[in-house]
């Protein structure tokens, strides 16, 4: 078994140094999708509900896989070469949580309510002006950690796997919060 997890680790490497976008995209991709089954599931769907899993899998496919890619790359080329690694990494997830975060945020915000749920612009943005504010002190509390951790020890080509996964681990809790929250007034 570990023979195999092994090749097919050194085939994602090769896919990964031979074609970097294209494999981020698909990771974060799969990522998204299988993190919203498990978030179903564990919610207590009976029937996933395949075109909401199909509609997160393309959000990370086409924006955060690529988003990542690109913004990793940036955050390198711009901060490569200056003194101190630990106040480098502290540097470039201060950046990034204080550009990157927000952004990411809204734009999740955003596809959520008018793509996959299929809503109208004005309540979107109505959502946007209540949550977005909480939502985002939230990913406060979370993503510095992360994002020091994968600028600290992750190499550039890692980082959108990395994130990506904790992505994952991330929206689980998320929805798992959602659920007993939704149970809770329920019964109340």
């Amino acid at each position: 078994m570990s023979e195999v997890v092994a090749m097919a680790g050194q085939a994602y490497m090769r896919q990964l140094q031979a074609h970097p976008l294209r494999t981020k995209a698909i990771t974060s991709g799969v990522l998204a999708g299988c993190s919203d089954a498990v978030a179903q599931k564990i919610s207590g769907v009976t029937k996933l509900q395949l075109r909401r899993l199909l509609l997160i899998a393309l959000y990370g496919f086409a924006y955060a896989g690529p988003f990542g890619h690109f913004l990793h790359k940036l955050m390198d080329k711009f901060f490569k070469g200056k003194k101190g690694k630990e106040t480098t990494a502290k540097k470039t997830f201060l950046v990034e949580q204080l550009t990157a975060s927000p952004w990411n945020n809204m734009m999740f915000m955003m596809y959520y309510g008018l793509v996959v749920e299929g809503r109208p612009f004005g309540q979107v943005k109505s959502k946007l002006k209540k949550d977005y504010a909480s939502v985002q002190l939230t990913a406060w509390k979370f993503w510095p950690v992360v994002s020091w951790i994968n600028y600290e020890y992750m190499p550039l080509q890692l980082r959108v796997l990395f994130h990506s996964f904790v992505a994952s681990c991330w929206a689980v809790f998320l929805n798992l919060k959602a659920a007993r929250s939704i149970a809770n007034t329920k019964k109340a």
